[in-house]
């Protein structure tokens, strides 16, 4: 495989003119950035529904299958003839560098109800948008029914809804499919943009030879349509509600653990249905990115269970899940899967072995590199194999300029510059990371966005454990200038990833 590199930059990081970045003008130039500069890898966040109510977090979404209103184009919309320049004469006033959710949501909501009204007349004539319907009749019919339904209760979750609706009895959802028809329709109508937009700039990054990794969340929130509609595939009390929720044990960066509140699977009934449901999902997948990263790769060989009345994650249990007879079974559908696992954290014996087995890639953050195991430290370039992508930090890490100002000790400091053979500085810190990580063995390299462009903490995109303030960082279009055009053009070249 050729050595290749690329950025992450989440959707919503972009410039776009409506307060958060879009499937519009902007990210068909990022692609043109990323072509200009050589690079061959975009990758992003969950492009599934966000909500104010979990803090905007991609990964905590009330779909694994349906997308995310807010990254729709109204600009495209408006080149569509769907919406017209004086249907947004009130548009409010949007902040430059973040997202404000609290604006951006609601307008964009109001905004893709005009759009609806304005073609509502002739959706039933339009074919390609039939057609969308009935290829993701699997998920689509569910979803847009939960969303009427949550909207129909004012946001009450679905565990406290009335028994019939709750135990999905065919009259009673039946009824309300047609109570709430229009409504339904409706959210179809914005899942078809959604996804139009969406396969357009994927071709458009193919057709520039740029890949996209996405990235699907391992757990799905209570209160989501997939939980309503597949109960049996999770572990839920006799209310509906989770018996166990997911999470992580206490460590070294937290004495009490990490409690998610996500009900965990029932591995049991997966397998018992041939995993039919996650066979879906992976390849639904498929179609939507050119590589997966599966987020927290362990829960798949065993995963934290924390009884669901517990205030902290101290007292759960490893439960093991049947990981070989998964994988076998996803290799025997997708015979050449391209995923990464995202093995970071403390990762046991048994989640190596898996991953060797079936030749699954991991992740290598430079971040982690300069600790006082240096020598034998995982991380380190030196330790790097062809098959690991490299990262200098993810969106869940400080920036590489911001780890340095902050996070690392001055023990942490003294072994990178005798690693690099010289003293480096909060100004050049960035770009001697870029350059450890470009010269690695490792045949694939992604760089956070503000890593590239040298930002401090201020610029990190989320902060673990905290559920305000993060998903929020944008790129500004002066950021992209023609100096930093030609030094990652001539690093990526150097090293052989153009």
């Amino acid at each position: 495989m050729n050595r290749r590199s690329g950025i992450l930059l989440h959707i919503t990081s972009l410039s776009a003119p409506h307060g958060v970045g879009d499937f519009g003008e902007t990210a068909y130039q990022f692609v043109d950035f990323l072509a200009e500069t050589r690079q061959s890898l975009w990758q992003i966040l969950p492009l599934n529904p966000t909500s104010i109510v979990y803090g905007n977090s991609p990964y905590s979404s009330n779909s694994a299958f349906a997308g995310n209103h807010t990254l729709i184009s109204l600009d495209l919309l408006i080149q569509d003839g769907i919406l017209s320049k004086s249907d947004m004469k009130d548009q409010p006033t949007f902040l430059h560098d973040l997202v404000d959710y609290d604006i951006v949501t609601p307008f964009k909501e109001k905004m893709l109800r005009v759009a609806y009204h304005n073609v509502r007349h002739t959706l039933e004539k339009n074919g390609e948008f039939e057609k969308f319907c009935a290829e993701n009749a699997h998920w689509l019919e569910d979803y847009t029914l939960f969303v009427a339904l949550k909207e129909n209760f004012h946001g009450v979750a679905w565990y406290d809804w009335p028994e019939g609706l709750r135990h999905r009895r065919e009259d009673v959802l039946q009824d309300r499919r047609n109570s709430l028809r229009d409504r339904i329709l409706m959210e179809k109508f914005f899942q078809f943009l959604f996804f139009r937009q969406w396969f357009s700039l994927k071709k458009y990054c193919n057709s520039k030879n740029i890949q996209i990794i996405g990235d699907i969340p391992i757990y799905v929130t209570d209160d989501s349509a997939d939980v309503w509609a597949k109960p049996e595939i999770f572990k839920l009390d006799d209310t509906s509600k989770p018996l166990y929720i997911a999470g992580v044990p206490p460590d070294y960066f937290s004495a009490t653990g990490q409690r998610w509140g996500n009900p965990v699977y029932n591995w049991g009934i997966l397998k018992d249905t041939g995993y039919s449901w996650w066979l879906r999902r992976i390849e639904y997948n498929l179609k939507l990115y050119d590589i997966i990263r599966l987020d927290h790769f362990r829960g798949f060989v065993s995963y934290w269970e924390i009884p669901a009345g517990e205030k902290t994650a101290i007292n759960g249990k490893w439960v093991d899940a049947p990981v070989k007879d998964f994988f076998n079974i996803l290799y025997r559908h997708f015979p050449s899967l391209p995923i990464i696992a995202e093995d970071l954290g403390t990762i046991t014996p048994d989640v190596r072995e898996i991953m060797s087995m079936f030749g699954i890639p991991g992740m290598k953050v430079l971040l982690f590199a300069f600790g006082d195991d240096l020598p034998v430290n995982p991380y380190i370039p030196h330790n790097h194999t062809p098959s690991c992508i490299v990262y200098t930090g993810t969106h869940d890490n400080n920036t590489v300029k911001g780890w340095f100002k902050q996070d690392a000790t001055t023990e942490d400091k003294k072994r990178m510059h005798r690693y690099l053979g010289r003293e480096v500085t909060e100004d050049t810190i960035h770009r001697e990371m870029i350059r450890l990580a470009m010269m690695s063995v490792a045949t694939m390299v992604v760089m956070p966005m503000q890593d590239v462009l040298g930002l401090g903490e201020e610029s990190r995109m989320n902060l673990p454990s905290t559920s305000k303030n993060n998903w929020r960082w944008r790129l500004s279009p002066e950021h992209l200038t023609p100096a930093l055009k030609q030094e990652l053009t001539e690093t990526t070249t150097i090293y052989g990833r153009g």
